[in-house]
C-alpha cells in the first residue's frame, strides 16, 4: 500500500508542478501571442508602446504593465477600456508619457 500511495502522490505532484511551474517562474504567456495583439490594439500614429510586460498570474489570467509614449495622450480610462477586449487580462497598470513633438 505504501508503494501504491507513493505512486499516486508522485503522479499528482508531477501534474501540479507541470501546471503551476510556468506561473511560479513568471513565464511569458504564448497563448495567441497576446503581446502582439495588445500592441496592435493600442499603437497608432500618436501612441507608441515604450515598455510592455505580460505575465501569467493564474490559469487563463494575465497581468500587464505598459508604458505608452504619446503625442496626444488619452485618459488612462480610455487605454484601459481598449484593453478590456482581452478577457484574459485580469490586472492592468498603464503609464502614459507625453512626447514633445517640437524639437
Amino acid at each position: 500500500m505504501g508503494i501504491v500511495g507513493a505512486i499516486v502522490i508522485s503522479r499528482w505532484s508531477w501534474g501540479l508542478i507541470r501546471d503551476t511551474g510556468s506561473i511560479l517562474l513568471d513565464r511569458v504567456p504564448q497563448e495567441g501571442n497576446l503581446e502582439s495583439k495588445v500592441r496592435t490594439a493600442l499603437e497608432n500614429e500618436n501612441d507608441t508602446i515604450a515598455d510592455l510586460h505580460i505575465w501569467q498570474i493564474g490559469p487563463g489570467h494575465h497581468s500587464i504593465i505598459l508604458s505608452i509614449a504619446s503625442k496626444k495622450p488619452k485618459s488612462l480610462l480610455e487605454y484601459k477600456t481598449i484593453l478590456k477586449q482581452f478577457k484574459t487580462i485580469a490586472h492592468t497598470t498603464v503609464e502614459v508619457h507625453q512626447i514633445d513633438t517640437v524639437h
